[in-house]
C-alpha cells in the first residue's frame, strides 16, 4: 500500500514498485486519515507511508497501524537525509526509512527487507 499526499511521489512508487513482478500495489491513501482507513480494510503486507501528510502525520499513522496491524509492515518514504534519520528514535511498527533522493536505488531493496520482517538498512554512502 502506498500513503503519500502527492500524486507524483505515488506515481513514482507504483512505477518502481510493478517492476517486481510478485507484488501488487493494493490501495493508494492521499492523507494520514485515508492511510489509516484504507490500511485496515486491505490489509496490505507492507506500507509505504510518506513522514508529512495532512491530517496524520506517517508516524502517527504508523503508530496507529501498528496497534491495530501488528503484522503490516511499515516503511516510512521521506525526504530527509541518512544523518537526521539516524536520530530518530526508533517508532512503533516501523521497519526502517527510505529516503525519497534514492527512491530508485533503494526502494525495492526496503520493500523486499520489510515483506521478509527484516530490517530496512540505510545505504552507508547516503
Amino acid at each position: 500500500m502506498l500513503a503519500d499526499d502527492n500524486e507524483l511521489i505515488r506515481s513514482g512508487l507504483r512505477s518502481l514498485l510493478q517492476e517486481h513482478g510478485g507484488w501488487l500495489v493494493c490501495a493508494e491513501a492521499t492523507d494520514g486519515r485515508d492511510a489509516l482507513e484504507k490500511a485496515i480494510r486491505f490489509k496490505p503486507d507492507v506500507i509505504l507511508v510518506d513522514a508529512a501528510m495532512p491530517h496524520l502525520s506517517g508516524f502517527e499513522v504508523a503508530g496507529r497501524i501498528h496497534e491495530q496491524l501488528p503484522d503490516s509492515e511499515i516503511v516510512i518514504v521521506t525526504e530527509h537525509d541518512a544523518r537526521t534519520l539516524a536520530h530518530i528514535q526508533p517508532q512503533p511498527g516501523v521497519r526502517g526509512y527510505a529516503m525519497k533522493s534514492r527512491l530508485s536505488y533503494d526502494l525495492l531493496a526496503a520493500v523486499e527487507a520489510a515483506s521478509k520482517h527484516q530490517p530496512v538498512s540505510l545505504p552507508a554512502s547516503a
